[in-house]
């Protein structure tokens, strides 16, 4: 017997949300949110779920508000006895924090992981997270989509005479080899060392880069310290042109 699927998004992902309702050919299913004056709130469904195959669609960006929201929604879609709970979450928070690198520290990530798993997920989907080992957290599936599907395209359509490859930090170095081994194009690492979260002490450009058209390759954009500070060095060292292909344009405070 074939089960019905609804949709649903958090408060902070309804304009994708409904996107892909319609792009499926549903009706975005609707969800309350009722909130108390001491900011606490209490998400509902207001249709039943029973025995449905349920997507609920939301990013878990900061405030952690929102991550809030997505555990009570799957909490309330498993004791609305649906079937099939997929988290769909484009922008997966505290990918960050995905090891110990210093003491005393949390690893975020799985923290989440947990989190998600505690409050009845059966899947996940998500997007480029921070670190692909993440995916190791979960106890439930997880499908990790790549944006090279709408990057490599583009690039193409460029029709850039001299592309290189670049790897804003070491961190990305895996993800700019995949795009480089693509178009067999030469890589270049520009290596970061920080002083604290979000500020970089100095930096590092490893490879070719004079007549080059750089293509700088990155997943989360939060400050835009990263990329601005690599462009420059980029050209410095001669670069033709510096374009950044982000996945997750968080840009905080004044990246822009």
């Amino acid at each position: 017997m074939e089960r019905n699927v609804k949709i649903f998004s958090g408060t902070a992902t309804q304009y994708l949300g409904e996107k892909i309702a319609t792009g499926y050919g549903l009706p975005l299913g609707n969800v309350n949110v009722v909130r108390f004056s001491d900011g606490e709130f209490s998400p509902s469904f207001d249709e039943s779920v029973r025995g449905c195959d349920v997507f609920i669609i939301q990013s878990t960006f900061a405030p952690s508000d929102n991550l809030m929201e997505l555990l009570m929604l799957i909490d309330a879609a498993k004791r609305a006895s649906a079937h099939y709970i997929t988290a769909v979450i484009p922008y997966f928070g505290f990918a960050r924090s995905d090891r110990k690198d210093k003491p005393r520290v949390s690893i975020a990530a799985k923290l989440v992981a947990n989190l998600l798993s505690a409050a009845g997920v059966t899947r996940i989907v998500t997007m480029d997270l921070h670190a692909p080992q993440i995916q190791g957290f979960f106890d439930v599936p997880v499908d990790h989509l790549e944006p090279s599907s709408l990057f490599v395209p583009y690039i193409h359509s460029l029709n850039l005479p001299h592309l290189a490859i670049a790897a804003p930090d070491m961190g990305g170095v895996n993800r700019a080899r995949g795009y480089a081994k693509y178009f067999n194009a030469e890589m270049v690492i520009c290596d970061k060392q920080r002083k604290k979260a979000n500020e970089i002490d100095s930096m590092m450009v490893i490879g070719e880069v004079e007549g080059r058209d750089i293509i700088l390759v990155d997943d989360i954009v939060d400050t835009a310290g990263t990329l601005t500070k690599a462009a420059d060095m980029l050209f410095d060292r001669g670069a033709n042109s510096v374009r950044a292909f982000c996945t997750h344009a968080v840009l905080s405070g004044k990246s822009i």
